[in-house]
């Protein structure tokens, strides 16, 4: 193994050996998200999304009333499922954003976050169209390693992964739970880098889930996640999916899986 796949498959270390970690001197943040006057509140469950489809399906179905509004530029939309106010956010594409979004969510009155995303199998035996329940995650985006974690991993909320994890166990999709691979590198996700993190059992690769089991860990915030099967890489070939009919109608079955762990939260912290 190279020494880049060696650092990256490092759990816990953002980037590998020798990357900065600004965050580890517990020093604090000159600049801290803020609620400004003219900030309206959000409801307090919360589900972000990275793609427009995503967040036009999920607009589709809780039917928001009123226009949308914005947070650096990522729309907030309002509207009810199970008879409980959800606000949906999106598209926050990628780590540093989808961060910055959920740290402005928060204090605005964000008390979990549900975050629906796509992911690329690793495995042989995830295709597209199969869900992922990520578990924990390993990351090579370099948001999270602002956020120091003491003595504690970037995993899912307990709670609130629970109620993802029934809602699954009842449906009739496909479905893994298992780890996830979280990269800034859209096209550097070399055959080198795939083979690795298929032998330690890691089912899928996305580009923010990482970066936002951190932030809430650190922020004491529920986040948890789900993940559309949307590409394969397990053969070292790409293989798309994301325009298949079976993608799709994984898509719409995780986004009412989502609305309905939404709807189901009880309350709680990481």
């Amino acid at each position: 193994m190279s020494s880049e796949a060696k650092a990256a498959v490092r759990v816990g270390c953002p980037g590998g050996p020798g990357t900065p970690n600004p965050g580890a001197t517990g020093s604090g943040a000159i600049i801290n998200p803020t609620r400004e006057p003219w900030d309206e509140p959000v409801t307090a469950r919360v589900i972000l999304t990275f793609t427009l489809p995503d967040y036009r399906y999920l607009c589709r179905l809780v039917q928001p009333p009123e226009s949308p509004r914005y947070v650096y530029n990522c729309a907030l939309r309002e509207g009810r499922w199970g008879d409980q106010p959800i606000t949906l956010a999106a598209p926050a594409l990628g780590a540093p954003y989808a961060v910055m979004v959920m740290e402005k969510l928060i204090v605005l009155g964000a008390r979990m976050v549900l975050a629906l995303g796509w992911c690329g199998s690793l495995q042989s035996g995830l295709s597209i169209g199969d869900l992922v329940l990520p578990t924990t995650t390993v990351s090579t985006e370099g948001t999270s390693g602002h956020y120091p974690l003491v003595g504690q991993t970037p995993d899912p909320d307990p709670g609130l992964y629970g109620v993802l994890w029934q809602l699954l166990a009842t449906s009739n999709t496909r479905w893994q739970a298992g780890p996830v691979w979280s990269t800034d590198g859209f096209y550097r996700e070399t055959a080198e880098l795939v083979r690795a993190y298929q032998s330690q059992g890691v089912l899928g690769v996305d580009m923010e889930m990482a970066a936002l089991f951190t932030v809430g860990r650190f922020r004491q915030v529920p986040v948890a996640g789900l993940l559309v099967v949307s590409d394969e890489l397990a053969t070292l070939k790409w293989n798309p999916g994301y325009r298949s009919e079976r993608f799709r109608e994984a898509r719409d079955q995780a986004a009412r899986l989502v609305l309905a762990a939404a709807a189901q939260w009880e309350g709680g912290h990481a």
